[in-house]
């Protein structure tokens, strides 16, 4: 009974301290990524770039940076292939 729960309580440590962090840092990483890749790639014509800088910001957890990748990328470089 004994190990059952120390095995629990294990595994919920390694949940906390490990996978947890581990996702929040590849959100973070996946947002800095994203904004990089909008601000420099992104025309300057029309409001585009504007509208997708604040919505990476504001959606903050990589949400906003896979709507991105996801959603805008690929459609810019199928129109000006960068």
């Amino acid at each position: 009974m004994e190990l059952i729960i120390f095995l629990f309580a294990f595994s919920f440590f390694c949940f906390m301290w490990v996978i947890i962090p581990t996702i929040i840092i590849v959100g973070l990483v996946l947002t800095v990524w994203m904004l990089i890749d909008c601000i420099t790639n992104e025309p300057a014509e029309g409001n585009d770039k504007i509208v997708w800088t604040i919505l990476i910001i504001l959606l903050q957890g990589g949400i906003g940076a896979l709507l991105y990748y996801f959603v805008r990328r690929p459609q810019r470089i199928r129109q000006f292939g960068k």
